[in-house]
């Protein structure tokens, strides 16, 4: 994945956050959603010092709350059910508007939301601020698999292949007059993805072919490697580190 591939996910900017090693930040964002997640449900004033501690990252890192926002719609349907929690619920109620509503479900509810929202910021963030080849030598870097960064490697650069090859079809096809409106006029759609699963599976070969023929031997070489200080690992401890205290405090409050 070269130059001119960046993800929709990054925001090129040159802050601190972004100038960290990707696998410091690996370890840093982990560390924090694993103390997000421990900490009690009870303990709403402890999500709200992670939540403040997040927004000074992003802000730090120069993304805009419009960017984080936007992208975090992708968890509402996975969240959605969260939302019938107080309604399933068992055990003591509470009136809420005319409604007789769980308590526990509540405190369920709540607990879910707060901790979907700040474990997907921050892996917002984490991407926002990571080019997705760093950030797979930030895994390779905390000994993960390397067959298994490099199949992410390529099947996210050949997603970006696939859907611009989609997209050019598409164009072909509106420009010779196809319109679907209607379920039989699928036929043409049908046509297309073959030809699409054709045409990429041989790109594939050949791609492979060339790499072969050029020594790749299974792993792609690494070009730069981040130098790493006590400095980058101290900066990048303080988000878990509040997170971590915000736990242990509401479990000491509770």
């Amino acid at each position: 994945m070269g130059a001119g591939h960046a993800h929709a996910l990054y925001v090129h900017e040159h802050s601190a956050v972004h100038r960290l090693p990707p696998h410091v930040k690996l370890v840093a964002g982990i560390a924090f959603v694993v103390a997000v997640a421990v900490t009690p449900r009870e303990a709403v004033w402890a999500f709200a010092v992670d939540a403040v501690a997040l927004l000074t990252v992003a802000r730090v890192a120069r993304v805009r709350l419009r960017f984080v926002a936007v992208r975090l719609l992708v968890v509402v349907p996975f969240v959605a059910f969260a939302f019938a929690l107080p309604f399933v619920g068992g055990g003591a109620t509470v009136d809420v508007g005319g409604l007789a509503l769980s308590e526990e479900g509540l405190w369920a509810m709540a607990n879910i939301l707060f901790k979907a929202t700040l474990g997907a910021t921050t892996s917002i963030l984490l991407a926002a601020t990571t080019e997705v080849p760093r950030l797979l030598r930030g895994f390779e870097r905390l000994r993960a698999p390397r067959v298994l960064t490099a199949i992410a490697a390529f099947m996210l650069r050949y997603l970006e292949v696939v859907t611009g090859e989609l997209r050019r079809m598409r164009t072909a096809m509106a420009a010779r007059g196809h319109d679907p409106r209607w379920i039989w006029q699928v036929k043409p759609i049908a046509a297309s993805a073959g030809a699409l699963f054709i045409r990429s599976y041989e790109r594939g070969e050949r791609v492979h072919a060339a790499m072969l023929a050029r020594g790749f031997t299974g792993t792609m070489p690494e070009l730069h490697r981040d130098a790493v200080t006590a400095a980058h690992w101290a900066g990048a401890a303080v988000l878990p580190s509040i997170a971590v205290l915000m736990a242990v405090a509401g479990w000491v409050v509770r």
